[in-house]
């Protein structure tokens, strides 16, 4: 039978469900609407953004880790006397790294950050200079986490990660709210319980 001939007779293509969203704090639905036949992988760009508050995270992370180097490039600038020229180029150089991870890099993030978890797989979009999409089938799917770090604790967020059987390891979602990425974590747990196939 081809294609022409199943749409004519009323066969109708079903889509797999996703993650919904409800509500502007977060994504927090049901896995809802119809699913293909089983183990089915539809590509497609994820379309859910993370929380605005993520925006906040890569600032302060940026802050943390640039902003001591930059600190000890100057503490050393003013100890070291005979060292002081040799340093004035990395000051300058971290202090552009800086800024560039402080006003650019997060809102940067913020536009390409995408997600959804469907029923099949779970796609993720990430990076800055260079964007990553990635596709987990949930057939493939080890491990389901949550994981916070300490300003993510601070800020209410916490960063979903996927692990499967693949050689280019775990997909990390980023900048999920803390309620959002756990009731992501049990949902997709139990799809993946369901779904046939060999995560090893």
């Amino acid at each position: 039978m081809t294609k022409a001939q199943a749409t004519s007779r009323g066969e109708r293509r079903q889509y797999p469900a996703v993650l919904s969203p409800s509500g502007s704090d977060g994504y927090v639905g049901g896995l809802t609407g119809a699913a293909e036949p089983a183990t089915a992988v539809v590509p497609r760009l994820p379309m859910l953004r993370v929380e605005r508050r993520a925006v906040w995270w890569w600032m302060l992370r940026a802050a943390v880790r640039w902003g001591a180097l930059l600190a000890a490039l100057v503490v050393a600038a003013v100890l070291w006397d005979d060292g002081r020229p040799w340093l004035i180029a990395p000051i300058v150089a971290a202090g552009a790294v800086l800024l560039a991870k402080m006003l650019v890099e997060p809102w940067w993030r913020y536009r390409v950050h995408r997600w959804e978890v469907a029923e099949h797989a779970t796609y993720a979009t990430n990076g800055w200079l260079v964007v990553e999409w990635r596709v987990a089938p949930t057939s493939r799917i080890q491990t389901v986490d949550a994981v916070r770090g300490p300003i993510e604790q601070l800020l209410g967020l916490s960063t979903l990660r996927v692990t499967t059987a693949s050689s280019y390891g775990s997909i990390d979602i980023n900048g999920l709210d803390q309620r959002t990425a756990q009731e992501a974590v049990t949902r997709l747990s139990a799809v993946a319980e369901l779904t046939p196939g060999d995560a090893t």
